[in-house]
């Protein structure tokens, strides 16, 4: 026990003797344990630095990042609605081109057609594997309605999921969602038009009766 006590003091003492009585004013500097939450290491803006290759400490942002508190989710283009609403975008963000369809195309089949199919009717890949809850895109009807929906929630639907269907968010970026959009819309008109909205001169020919013999060679082909 007298051991004990001893080394109860001396480790007392010990502890007075380094880290001081509380309260106590000193002109020494304190002992510091970890000196870099006092003295972090930073850069200064607009101060040069030879760490980079045009020697400035300010430097822009990297490619692709996005800054803290910027307005990025704001935006039209990566939320799917109306600045400063929460109504969706009812027409695409970025202009239809020939070059964005294609690119749609493409995104849509590595990304989409798995489930949904080629075609966008539901019936793809994964439906031989056990997955039968797969939306067609051009069903109206409701829950799913997704010709109805505006391209901005069909855009948020892509980037957070919906249902069983998980988010393509972190995979497809904004510019390659609307790519999606652009592309299924041109399918479900390709399915749901009818033929009002093909051209005059074109639907003429469409409603134009066969020539006599026409069916008949038709059917020998």
């Amino acid at each position: 026990m007298r051991y004990f006590l001893l080394a109860l003091l001396l480790t007392g003492v010990l502890i007075v003797g380094i880290a001081g009585r509380r309260g106590q004013m000193s002109r020494r500097p304190p002992f510091e344990i970890f000196p870099d939450m006092d003295r972090q290491p930073k850069l200064r803006p607009q101060t040069g630095n030879a760490f980079f290759r045009d020697q400035m400490s300010s430097q822009l942002p990297v490619a692709g990042t996005v800054a803290r508190g910027s307005a990025y989710e704001e935006s039209p283009f990566t939320s799917g609605k109306i600045a400063g609403t929460t109504n969706w975008l009812e027409t695409n963000a970025l202009p239809v081109t020939a070059t964005l369809l294609a690119r749609g195309q493409e995104r849509f089949n590595i990304n989409c057609a798995p489930c949904h199919g080629a075609a966008g009717d539901g019936k793809g890949i994964t439906t031989k594997f056990g997955m039968a809850i797969i939306a067609d895109l051009h069903d109206a009807k409701a829950p799913r309605r997704v010709p109805q929906q505006a391209d901005g929630e069909i855009f948020n639907t892509i980037t957070f999921g919906k249902n069983l269907m998980g988010p393509y968010g972190p995979n497809v970026p904004p510019a390659d969602r609307w790519a999606i959009i652009a592309y299924l819309r041109a399918l479900q008109r390709s399915h749901l038009a009818s033929l009002e909205d093909v051209p005059r001169d074109q639907s003429e020919l469409l409603t134009r009766p066969l020539p006599p013999g026409a069916a008949a060679t038709g059917a020998k082909k």
